[in-house]
């Protein structure tokens, strides 16, 4: 098996076109033409998991976060990016991050947030923007159905919960072909007046390609008339956070103290209590103090997440609860959930958790 048969099943699973415009995700050490020996997954790719990599014979490590994240303009070794990069390199294993591509993903980082807490009827905090484009397109009834199917399986017209939506309507198109035409339907240089049927399904942009390709290869035309719309809808299963609701209402202190236990935090960093049960709660792992806002507006009772600083515990002004129970805690079962979808897809092929604990904060 080649490396970049793993690096297909893990595109499947965290989509690289999910990921923030700001992110380092994907392929950043390695050839992904090597034959792949093993895979370790890890939270960070620091030299230590390198060495645990070269112990357990894995070249394909999968880190959560990117080692690589801005620029080098030197690898000299002088800090742990660079030592992690060199000794990478030195012994031939490539290093793969997922980072914000599983983060946005509907049953990524957020949702398994989610899942550890039990939490319920749970959707994106925020949504991804500009992330869904509309592509029409017109056909002869009689080739109608075998272009939409060809679009749905290029992964067009999926909508929340629904699969194959389209909107289709009956029209009359016109065309008349030229000397170098050679037309499906009449003659060249004659006016041709039919029934056409208007096609139109959305798609998640990253998929234009494989969808023109679909179209162009099921479409009966000479010419395939076709439009593409950018549009303005929010992808409501893409974005970053989540909220969900407790099966049963809590009190403010043992709801952190059920936080505490169930994410293995050492410590809890948190506004005043309001002295109110809390059942909906926001959701963000890694730093999500930007998402505060968007907490209250969402109407959470509690907002959880990390990193930050003194003057965010203000902004809150009493509506709802902040907590900030670590960075490393908040994304700590991610790795175990990508050794298990790479166990699922990958059968009789060695996919090890790293045993390394690569959390930089301690606690007295």
């Amino acid at each position: 098996m080649k490396i970049k048969e793993i690096l297909s099943v893990l595109e499947e699973m965290a989509p690289l076109a999910y990921a923030e415009d700001f992110d380092n995700v994907g392929l950043l050490v390695g050839d992904k033409n090597t034959d792949a020996t093993g895979v370790l997954v890890c939270h960070d790719a620091l030299e230590n998991v390198i060495d645990e990599a070269i112990a357990k014979k894995c070249n394909l490590v999968v880190c959560f976060h990117p080692i690589l994240f801005s620029g080098l303009k030197k690898i000299t070794g002088k800090n742990y990016v660079e030592r992690a990069v060199v000794k990478a390199i030195k012994n031939d294993i490539a290093i793969y991050a997922v980072h914000t591509a599983l983060d946005n993903h509907q049953y990524g980082v957020n949702k398994i947030f989610c899942d550890a807490l039990g939490l319920i009827n749970t959707k994106v905090l925020i949504p991804k923007q500009n992330f869904i484009r509309k592509l029409v397109t017109f056909t002869i009834p009689e080739n109608a159905g075998k272009v939409r199917n060809a679009l749905f399986n290029a992964g067009a017209g999926n909508i929340g919960n629904y699969e194959d939506c389209s909107f289709n309507s009956k029209g009359i198109g016109t065309f008349m072909g030229n000397e170098n035409s050679n037309p499906q339907l009449g003659k060249k240089f004659e006016f041709v007046e039919g029934e056409e049927i208007k096609i139109e399904v959305t798609f998640e942009k990253h998929l234009e390609n494989k969808i023109l390709k679909a179209l162009f290869e099921n479409h009966v035309y000479e010419e395939v008339a076709y439009e593409i719309y950018e549009l303005k809808n929010e992808h409501q299963n893409i974005g970053m956070g989540m909220i969900g609701e407790l099966q049963n209402p809590m009190n403010e202190r043992d709801f952190l103290l059920f936080v505490k236990e169930k994410m293995m935090a050492d410590g809890i960093r948190h506004s005043n209590f309001l002295g109110k049960e809390v059942k909906k709660i926001a959701v963000l792992g890694g730093a999500g103090s930007f998402a505060i806002n968007n907490a209250i507006q969402a109407g959470a009772d509690v907002y959880l997440t990390a990193d930050l600083k003194y003057h965010e515990f203000y902004q809150v002004e009493n509506q709802l609860l902040l907590a900030d129970i670590g960075h490393f805690e908040s994304e700590r079962y991610t790795k175990n959930y990508i050794v298990e979808y790479l166990r699922k897809k990958i059968l009789n092929f060695a996919v090890i958790l790293s045993e390394e604990n690569s959390n930089p904060v301690k606690y007295l």
